[in-house]
């Protein structure tokens, strides 16, 4: 079966960025531990999707994505100070720690500390990712259709349709 819509695909992969001209490896997913996912419902990258359109069990891949395809770019005005009286009661975060926020629409987000002062915490709400192209090297390990119930909850239950919630 090639990948299509609405199919359950399982991949491996190897994430590299670009750092100082040279690539830097980020992460990967192995056989043993394969990213498994409901194609074309918007839960991966859609460029990410796009490059994959068509392949099939066995397949490999090697692609790239620029930052704009990826993350986005880095948005200057995504730094911003939370007052420190929002954290009265409980420590103060870390320099790098990463803060669940919710806005005033119940959206969660997270956000990176990037300095602490005496009147707040500073903070970048720009995805870690975010101005970093990226390239990926992979294969397909396995297409196949999806559940009804997979398809009703928008997600993919595993490799095999089991490993539900």
């Amino acid at each position: 079966m090639k990948i299509q819509p609405n199919s359950v695909v399982a991949l491996t992969y190897d994430l590299y960025t670009t750092q100082d001209g040279e690539e830097v490896f980020v992460e990967k997913a192995t056989e043993e531990q394969p990213l498994v996912f409901l194609y074309g419902v918007g839960m991966m990258l859609p460029k990410f999707e796009e490059n994959l359109t068509g392949l099939g069990t066995g397949d490999t891949y090697d692609f790239h994505l620029t930052a704009a395809d990826a993350y986005g770019l880095k948005d200057d005005n995504a730094v911003t100070e939370l007052p420190s009286d929002m954290f009265q009661g409980m420590d103060v975060p870390e320099v790098g720690s990463v803060l669940p926020l919710q806005d005033n629409q119940g959206n969660q987000f997270r956000a990176r500390v990037t300095g602490v002062s005496e009147t707040g915490v500073h903070v970048d709400l720009n995805h870690p990712m975010a101005g970093q192209d990226l390239h990926f090297k992979g294969q397909i390990l396995n297409v196949r259709e999806a559940t009804e119930e997979e398809l009703s909850h928008g997600h993919a239950h595993g490799a095999d349709g089991h490993s539900g919630h």
